[in-house]
């Protein structure tokens, strides 16, 4: 099956320039960015309207991302320090549209406060999820939990276990294609949206995976995989801008080749 003709624009580790105008603000902290390989069609009816799998040597991604988020804030605001912080995990795919741009697109976020969930899912129509979340470390170690509350499947969970080890100097074409994300798509009233992010360059790290117990890729509408991830990587963080939303150019259906 043939997604689209179009190449997208070129993956770089380096933010493609600063947003003029932040409609957010926010850092994302302790970052475990587990990943596995999918077939982009297994994947390709949980887009937006348009929108297709970004892909790697013939293959697209599903992540598990656990990190801490802090000190949201709106249009160049402070960040808050207690709402705007807390624990979040999401699952998400890769995502390209017609204009070219390389995306992420978000199956769940479970997330460790009750207003940002509500803000989330009834102003940007993201599928946040209220759940108890902690994120603990212990000497060379960091353990994230999560426990789904509402609005469900309640008890879906995840318990993540990593090891950071050494930092990786020189990224892989990979580690970038799956972390250098400068924008995500998304639906709102059936149309697709693109919102852009600059940050710094990620400082990663490769990382050992000691534990891991999880439904959310499940819940979140995948199958779970039965493989290791083939990729396991830690960064302590970056401070994030978003820009305003832009249309989102839409490929016509998939055709067969």
């Amino acid at each position: 099956m043939r997604f689209t003709s179009l190449t997208p624009e070129p993956i770089s580790a380096n933010p493609p320039g600063a947003a003029t105008k932040a409609l957010l603000t926010q850092s994302w902290l302790d970052l475990a960015f587990l990943h596995w390989p999918v077939e982009p069609a297994d994947v390709a009816t949980l887009l937006p309207k348009g929108i297709v799998p970004d892909t790697f040597d013939g293959v697209t991604y599903v992540g598990l991302v656990a990190f801490r988020m802090h000190r949201v804030g709106w249009l160049g605001l402070p960040g808050l320090p207690y709402l705007g912080s807390f624990p979040e995990t999401n699952v998400r795919l890769y995502s390209v549209d017609s204009e070219g741009r390389r995306g992420v697109v978000f199956r769940s976020l479970d997330a460790g406060r009750l207003i940002p969930v509500v803000t989330g899912r009834a102003f940007f129509h993201l599928p946040y999820l209220w759940s108890k979340m902690t994120i603990r470390h212990c000497e060379d170690t960091i353990t994230y939990t999560s426990t789904r509350r509402w609005p469900g499947p309640r008890g879906a969970h995840s318990r993540i276990v990593i090891r950071p080890r050494e930092r990786a100097e020189r990224h892989t074409a990979l580690e970038d294609f799956l972390t250098a994300r400068w924008g995500m798509h998304y639906s709102i009233f059936g149309r697709s949206v693109y919102l852009p992010n600059t940050h710094q360059r990620w400082p990663l790290y490769r990382a050992d995976l000691l534990e891991y117990d999880e439904d959310l890729i499940r819940s979140a509408g995948l199958t779970t995989p039965v493989s290791a991830p083939a990729s396991v990587l830690y960064s302590p963080g970056v401070s994030v801008r978003f820009g305003s939303p832009l249309r989102a150019g839409s490929f016509h259906p998939p055709v067969s080749s």
